[in-house]
C-alpha cells in the first residue's frame, strides 16, 4: 500500500461525522435560528442545539455565552432577567429584527455557497 492510500484510510478513521470547523464559523446563525421561534435562557439555548442534532455538535460554554455577548453588543439579540418564581433568576435572549435580518442573509449565504459546493463535488472529469 501506497503512503498516500495509507494517509487517506487514517484520515477517513479519524475524521469527525462532520467538519466541526465548519459549523464554528457559524455559531451566531445557529443561535440566532435557536431565537427565532421564542425566547430562551442560556442553558435552555444550548440543550436546544444538542438536542436537535442528537448530541454530535454541542457548543462550549464559553463560547455560547461569548457568542450572546456579541450579538447582543451588536444589536441582534436583547438580553433580560426572567421573573422566575422557583430556582435562581435566568437571563433569557431575544432575537431582534436587526437579528433576524442578519439570519436571513447568512441562511442565503449559506444556500448559495452549499449551491456551489454541490456544484463542484458533483463535476465529471473532461475525458482527455
Amino acid at each position: 500500500m501506497t503512503k498516500d492510500k495509507t494517509t487517506a484510510r487514517d484520515a477517513a478513521k479519524t475524521s469527525e461525522p462532520f467538519a466541526s470547523d465548519l459549523l464554528r464559523g457559524h455559531t451566531d446563525t445557529i443561535v440566532l435560528a435557536v431565537l427565532r421561534s421564542h425566547d430562551r435562557y442560556g442553558y435552555e439555548i444550548y440543550k436546544v442545539i444538542r438536542d436537535a442534532t442528537g448530541g454530535e455538535h454541542e457548543i462550549k460554554e464559553a463560547t455560547l455565552y461569548a457568542t450572546f455577548r456579541r450579538l447582543e453588543k451588536d444589536g441582534l439579540v436583547e438580553a433580560y432577567w426572567g421573573d422566575e418564581t422557583q430556582g435562581g433568576r435566568r437571563k433569557y435572549y431575544r432575537i431582534t429584527d436587526a437579528g433576524r435580518a442578519v439570519f436571513r442573509r447568512a441562511v442565503a449565504d449559506w444556500t448559495a455557497t452549499q449551491r456551489i459546493i454541490d456544484t463542484l463535488l458533483n463535476l465529471k472529469g473532461n475525458p482527455s
